[in-house]
């Protein structure tokens, strides 16, 4: 009998019911949206050479998010669109999806936005729920609620997409990759949105955030992770800003995480010098029995 042969496809994880991701903590360049996209384009490469289908970036990554009122500025606000375009040609050449933050208009009103890209474009953008605005935090002085909005569409790259919170992305050809989104404060209120969007159905819960460092912070972080993982049955993952984030008067530490019932998966070192990248494969199918052997959780649903 010959030997048996290794297929590519029975030692892929995707064969076997994992859909392989990673929380990546770019290199910030301050308030220069095409050396961003670069460092964007950089780790979605890695991440692609390795098999990664999800790739998230931190809040505002494509901008930085502590550029104050140069989020106002029309120049930026061009080149963060058109850099847009640049990071979905590269994540469509990787054969993987990614997750970007970026300051958009739509209207006359400007929204903390998490833009997925995909198959050459724009599938998706969630504004942000919750605009943080006590101690260190300002956003309401730039940016509108996701609950303000006008339309439930907005027009990139000439394409009209989908724009609204609580989007459920799905891979019609991966049962179990369903993934939905929320945004650094959207984590820690009360009802955080992706507890709803675990209860549409999402198995994956994406985080961008652009967390500033304290004491004590980043146990929480972890806290909140492990919680909100167990709790909607689901795996979180969550990517901070890291090295080059402006500091006029806060520090940076670049976490992100994965975790996945509870656990976690991987991690990434902080404070780093360098762009970094948590990869981890999620277990969907376990997840999707964990729900289906839960009546509490689907009753709740």
């Amino acid at each position: 009998m010959p030997p048996l042969t290794k297929t590519r496809a029975f030692h892929s994880p995707a064969a076997h019911g994992f859909v392989r991701v990673a929380a990546a903590t770019p290199v910030v360049h301050t308030a220069d949206p095409a050396a961003n996209a670069d460092e964007h384009i950089a780790l979605i490469g890695q991440a692609g050479a390795q098999g990664v289908d999800l790739i998230v970036f931190p809040e505002l990554s494509l901008s930085g998010y502590a550029i104050d009122d140069l989020l106002m500025q029309g120049a930026l606000l061009d080149e963060v669109e058109r850099q847009i375009a640049r990071v979905a040609e590269a994540a469509d050449a990787a054969r993987l999806i990614a997750v970007a933050g970026a300051p958009l208009r739509n209207g006359d009103a400007l929204y903390n936005c998490a833009v997925v890209l995909g198959s050459g474009g724009v599938l998706g953008v969630a504004p942000k729920t919750y605009l943080p605005n006590y101690r260190e935090y300002y956003e309401k002085r730039w940016f509108a609620p996701a609950a303000s909005r006008s339309e439930d569409a907005i027009v990139l790259g000439g394409e009209t997409v989908d724009f609204a919170p609580g989007l459920i992305f799905e891979a019609a050809n991966r049962p179990g990759f369903v993934f939905a989104i929320e945004i650094c404060e959207d984590f820690w209120a009360p009802q955080p949105p992706s507890t709803a969007g675990a209860m549409a159905g999402a198995l994956i819960l994406c985080n961008l955030s652009a967390s500033n460092i304290v004491v004590g912070k980043a146990d929480d972080r972890e806290t909140l992770c492990a919680s909100q993982s167990m709790r909607c049955q689901a795996a979180y993952l969550y990517s901070a800003a890291g090295p080059g984030e402006s500091t006029t008067d806060l520090a940076w530490d670049g976490q992100a995480s994965i975790h996945e019932l509870g656990r976690r998966l991987a991690q990434t070192d902080r404070f780093p010098a360098k762009s970094e990248m948590a990869i981890a494969d999620i277990d969907v199918g376990r997840l999707r029995l964990e729900r289906l052997r839960t009546p509490t959780f689907n009753d709740a649903a």
